[in-house]
C-alpha cells in the first residue's frame, strides 16, 4: 500500500524541486558498523549473518520515513512497507536477485527469507523487480571497502536506496564491517541517512 504526498505542503518541496532535476541525484556514504553482538546472535541461533543484517537494515529503513519515499511519474509516494531486493550468490560463481519481504518479527521473517534464498539458488536467470517498495542490497564479503559506486541506468525511474555490506573483520575481540548507503537527494537528506545509520547500529547492538 502507498499514499501520495501533497507536494505543496511538504516541508522539503523546494529540495525536491531542486534535486529531482539533477542528472545524478544519488549520493552515498560509507561507514563502519560494529557487528560484534549481531554476529554472536546469528551464530548462536544458527541463522545467516547476512540475513540477520538484512532484517535489521529493513527494520531501520521502515522506521525512517524518507527511506519509504519513492518518485513515480513525478509524484512522491510513501509506502506502508519497504522490502528487500538482494543479490544472492550461486554455486557457479554468479548471483541472482531475490525479493525478501519485511516482517515485524524475525521469527516471521527468517523462514520466508531462507526459502527465497534457496529458490534463487536453484535458478539460472535474473528476475528483475517490478515493484518500487524495495531497497536494493548487495554483499561484498571479500572486500573491506572504504568507498563504493554502483552501476546505474541514468534514464531509469528507480529512486529507492541501495545498501551494500562489505567484509567483516575482527580486531581486539570486536567485529566490524563497512556499509554503504546510497540515496536519492530529492527524497533523502544527510540528516535522514544519519538517522538510518544510528537506528541500524542500535538494532545491531541488541544482545537478544
Amino acid at each position: 500500500m502507498r499514499q501520495k504526498l501533497d507536494l505543496e505542503t511538504w516541508a522539503r518541496r523546494e529540495h525536491f524541486n531542486l534535486f529531482s532535476k539533477f542528472d545524478e541525484p544519488f549520493y552515498g556514504v560509507c561507514v563502519r558498523v560494529d557487528c560484534t553482538a549481531a554476529y554472536q546472535i546469528a551464530k548462536a541461533n544458527g541463522v545467516s549473518f547476512y540475513l540477520y543484517c538484512l532484517y535489521n537494515s529493513l527494520s531501520a529503513a521502515n522506521a525512517i520515513v524518507p527511506f519509504k519515499l519513492r518518485i513515480e511519474d513525478g509524484d512522491v509516494f510513501i509506502y506502508d512497507r519497504i522490502d528487500a531486493a538482494s543479490t544472492i550468490p550461486r554455486a557457479n560463481g554468479t548471483f541472482g536477485f531475490g525479493y525478501i519481504d519485511y516482517h515485524p518479527t524475525f521469527t516471521e521473517y527468517i523462514p520466508a527469507a531462507n526459502a527465497e534464498v534457496e529458490r534463487v539458488k536453484g535458478r539460472n536467470d535474473l528476475e528483475l523487480a517490478s515493484r518500487q517498495n524495495i531497497i536494493r542490497y548487495s554483499s561484498l564479503p571479500w572486500i573491506d571497502f572504504t568507498s563504493i559506486s554502483h552501476a546505474r541506468v541514468f534514464s531509469g525511474t528507480d529512486t529507492g536506496p541501495s545498501i551494500s555490506f562489505g567484509k567483516m573483520t575482527e580486531f581486539e575481540g570486536k567485529r566490524s564491517m563497512p556499509m554503504s548507503v546510497h540515496v536519492h537527494h530529492a527524497l533523502v537528506d544527510g540528516l535522514h541517512v544519519g538517522q538510518y545509520i544510528d537506528c541500524f547500529q542500535q538494532l545491531m547492538n541488541k544482545k537478544g
